[in-house]
């Protein structure tokens, strides 16, 4: 029929349009941002731009959305876009005023395969929508409402972004102009579980394939494992030991030795063979260190044959410059041209230079084995003392020998420097100036030298006047020592005084509290402890006090004694639980009054 040849299939175009007006049809299909295709396939715009087309209202697409390939061109500034009338078979799509803004949209879900559309006329069926909508591509359902609203899932998300193209627009189903029969569509995002689920799929799928692609880029980076040990056996194991004496082999057979004891291989049966295998080891350590002595011995020889074929090289330096200066002398020097005398000095310069270079150098080396001297010397262990003064004693004639030794090297210096000195009279006028740079070198030793003696010599008197100290303080401490001695003897005879006046007192004072000297004594002494206590102290802790002074004092007798005198002494309970506990205190002031 007519109303079939005017609409296209879903593969060849999104829209079905008269095929009567291209210029709608191309125009439609430019703002799509599509090439416009004709019924054979051939493009009804030969110059048609994609850059000129852009769908008016749909947000730009992001090009990592699901769905999409591609990102339409930005549309110029100058090209407005343009809506045209869209003719379908049961109904016609008007298009929105181009000046109004945009129709506004929700944000995107992820995934979003389904949109919503209002606006439907009331006499809108779902055989219309289909009609309407189907040109966007694969239609999956359509869930209508009886409120003039409808949801659409199509097959892939970028057909979504088509079906908004058509928000704005003015529907009229046929020719009618009864209200029933128009309305304005609004097509939105839709939010549907189906599309969140799917998406949600996808993106698994995709972190799968990338974890996938990361494991196998680690395992083409990762470097091969290192060959098996192999498992013991009597003939491995003998082998293993001829490796062990072969010096070339020995790393790889420790390695395997290793290997089969950390696995559990030594048993009663092949004890003797891994202990031969250790006994070669250990004799591999032999071989080692005398290795190492060799090295070291080869490297000491070497050492000796740079020092003797340097020193030979500035012999020889020094007889080269010493020709040069003769040949600068008046006698000589008359005789040569003027370039032969430009080159006499030019070659006198250089072989100083180059001397003096190769001098500094040996005089480095001769430096080096100076300091390795007197770090070996140093480094030799002193015993440790047991007490604070021998440590001090022992400090001290550690400093002696070091002051000895650094007087020792000063000499030398003092002697080398003579000697430069002496060298530096007979040298002439052009070694002026390194002579005098190696005399600033000697002298800033010299007087680090002098400074270091010095602070040794400081440090020597300080360790002298701490010894003094302790040796003063070690006599207070005797004298202090002897005063309690006799304070403890004096005591001792008081308490023996005190003894044989007892009986008499006693008779005196029957009646009275106090019965004897000795009592009276305890008396006073227990007062001015208590006094001392304030809070309060326990009998035992009394009776412990009194003990150091008699020790045939016993707690009853004192217990007895403070109990008789109740305005002196007073009992009072401390203390909560098991924590309570009986104290004794002084309350002669308080019975003084009352008395």
């Amino acid at each position: 029929s007519a109303d079939g040849g005017r609409n296209l299939s879903l593969d060849s175009i999104p829209m079905g349009l008269p095929m009567s007006d291209p210029t709608a049809w191309a125009t439609a299909m430019n703002n799509l941002g599509m090439a416009p295709m004709g019924m054979t396939g051939q493009p009804l715009l030969p110059d048609f731009d994609p850059a000129l087309g852009m769908m008016t209202g749909i947000p730009p697409i992001n090009p990592m959305m699901p769905g999409l390939g591609i990102v339409p061109p930005p549309i110029p500034p100058d090209m407005p876009a343009v809506k045209e009338i869209i003719h379908c078979k049961s109904c016609t799509l008007f298009p929105p005023n181009p000046h109004l803004p945009p129709p506004a949209t929700r944000e995107r879900p992820p995934g979003c395969k389904t949109v919503f559309v209002g606006g439907l006329p009331e006499n809108g069926t779902e055989q219309i929508i289909m009609e309407v909508f189907e040109q966007c591509g694969e239609v999956i359902a359509i869930r209508k409402s009886k409120k003039n609203f409808c949801h659409i899932r199509f097959a892939e998300e970028f057909m979504v972004d088509k079906a908004l193209y058509l928000s704005g627009y003015r529907i009229r189903l046929g020719s009618s102009t009864d209200k029933k029969d128009t309305g304005r569509l609004h097509v939105d995002f839709a939010q549907a579980r189906d599309d969140l689920y799917e998406w949600e799929c996808k993106q698994r799928m995709l972190a799968r394939e990338e974890r996938h692609r990361r494991r196998l880029a680690e395992e083409r980076f990762r470097p091969p494992s290192p060959p098996p040990v192999v498992h013991y056996s009597d003939h491995e194991c003998s082998v293993v030991a001829e490796k062990l004496k072969d010096d070339t082999k020995f790393s790889e057979a420790i390695q395997t030795l290793l290997t089969w004891i950390e696995r559990g291989e030594v048993n009663r049966r092949t004890a003797n063979n891994f202990y031969s295998m250790i006994q070669s080891a250990n004799s591999h350590i032999r071989r080692l260190i005398n290795e190492k002595a060799a090295h070291e011995k080869e490297m000491e020889e070497a050492k000796e044959k740079f020092k003797l074929a340097l020193s030979g090289i500035l012999v020889q330096f020094e007889q080269i410059v010493a020709v040069y200066h003769s040949a600068s002398k008046q006698k000589a020097w008359d005789h040569f041209t003027k370039a032969q005398r430009k080159n006499i000095s030019v070659w006198c310069k250089q072989a100083e230079e180059i001397r003096n270079i190769h001098n500094d150098e040996l005089m480095g080396i001769r430096r080096e084995e100076e300091m390795e001297m007197s770090d070996e010397e140093i480094e030799d262990p002193s015993e440790m003392k047991e007490t604070e003064e021998s440590a001090l004693v022992s400090q001290v004639e550690a400093l002696k020998e070091e002051n000895d030794s650094l007087r020792w090297q000063l000499d030398a210096y003092r002697n080398e420097v003579e000697l430069l000195k002496q060298e530096q009279g007979k040298a002439t006028r052009d070694e002026d100036t390194t002579k005098e740079q190696q005399m600033k070198l000697l002298q800033q030793a010299l007087q680090g030298m002098q400074k270091h003696l010095l602070k040794v010599q400081e440090e020597y008197k300080k360790r002298e006047a701490e010894l003094e100290k302790v040796k003063e303080d070690k006599l207070k401490v005797e004298t202090l020592l002897e005063n309690l001695k006799e304070q403890e003897s004096s005591t001792s005879r008081v308490c023996a005084c005190s003894q044989e006046k007892e009986c008499p007192v006693e008779k005196t004072l029957s009646n009275n509290p106090v019965k004897s000297e000795r009592e009276v004594l305890l008396v006073g002494i227990i007062s001015t402890f208590l006094h001392v206590h304030p809070f309060g102290a326990s009998i035992e802790y009394i009776c412990s006090y009194l003990q150091r002074l008699d020790s045939k004092i016993c707690t009853a007798e004192v217990e007895v004694l403070m109990t008789r005198l109740q305005n002196t002494f007073r009992q009072e309970l401390s203390g909560v639980g098991a924590s309570l506990e009986k104290r004794w205190k002084f309350c002669g002031f308080d019975g003084l009054k009352m008395t």
